[in-house]
C-alpha cells in the first residue's frame, strides 16, 4: 500500500478535515492514554538506549501531523513530502507515537485506513524505543537523535516552548507550513551527506528511488 493509494482512499472518504480537527482529535487520545501509560512497562519497540548522536537530517513529525498528511493534504503534506523525497532523511518515530497516529487517524476516518496508513509509516520510519510516559515526540527526538519535530501542538512551537526546549534539546519545533518554508534540502545535503545536492532521489508518493531525471527505478 503506496502513500499515494492512502491518500486516493482518505480523499474518497469525503469529511471536512482540518489541521485543528487532528490536533483535537489526538489531545482526545493523548487524555484517554495517560492512565494507560502510567500502567506500561515500555513501547514494544526494545530496551531503551542512549541517545544517537543529533542530526538535522532526522526529523519527528509528531502524531497530529502524520494525522493530517494523511487526512487534511495541505501544508502537511508537503512538509512530509520533503522528507519522502529524499532518501538521506530519516523520520524518526517511537511505537507510542505511531499508536497515537493511528488512533488519531481511526477516530477521524476508519479502522481500517488508519491499520493500513500505520504498516506504510512502519515501513518509513526509523524506530525508537522510549521510556513509557514520555511525550512520544519529545522522547522520539531525544532517543533518536532528530534535530527538527514537525507538530501542530501550540505548546511545542509557540515562542516560550521553543526556547524551553532548546535549553534542554538540541531540537527545533515547527508547525507543518512553518518547516517546509525552511526545509532547505540543497543546503543541508552538503553537511548531511556530502558533495553537491543531485535533487530529490524519491518519489513521495511510492517511496521508490528515482534518478536526477526523475525515472523511477527499484
Amino acid at each position: 500500500m503506496t502513500f499515494a493509494d492512502l491518500f486516493e482512499r482518505a480523499a474518497a472518504l469525503g469529511g471536512d478535515i482540518d489541521e485543528a480537527d487532528a490536533r483535537r482529535a489526538l489531545d482526545d487520545v493523548r487524555s484517554g492514554s495517560a492512565a494507560a501509560d502510567d500502567d506500561s512497562s515500555g513501547d514494544g519497540e526494545g530496551a531503551v538506549t542512549d541517545p544517537l548522536d543529533p542530526s538535522p537530517a532526522r526529523v519527528v513529525v509528531d502524531a497530529d501531523a502524520l494525522a493530517a498528511d494523511l487526512l487534511v493534504g495541505g501544508a502537511a503534506r508537503e512538509a512530509l513530502d520533503a522528507l519522502r523525497s529524499h532518501g538521506w532523511t530519516t523520520l524518526v518515530a517511537s511505537g507510542p507515537l505511531l499508536d497515537d497516529a493511528e488512533a488519531t487517524i481511526a477516530s477521524l476516518s476508519d479502522p481500517e485506513l488508519a491499520a493500513d496508513w500505520r504498516a506504510a509509516a512502519e515501513a518509513w520510519r526509523e524506530p525508537v524505543a522510549q521510556p513509557p510516559g514520555d511525550h512520544p515526540a519529545l522522547a522520539s527526538a531525544y532517543r533518536g537523535g532528530a534535530m527538527q519535530i514537525v507538530s501542530l501542538d501550540p505548546s511545542l512551537t509557540g515562542p516560550g516552548a521553543a526556547a524551553g526546549l532548546r535549553d534542554r534539546l538540541p531540537v527545533s519545533v515547527r508547525e507543518p507550513r512553518a518547516f517546509a518554508t525552511v526545509f532547505d534540502p540543497a543546503k543541508l545535503y552538503p553537511d548531511a551527506v556530502g558533495g553537491e545536492y543531485p535533487g530529490p532521489d524519491r518519489d513521495p508518493r511510492t517511496m521508490a528511488a528515482v534518478d536526477a531525471d526523475g525515472d523511477q527505478h527499484g
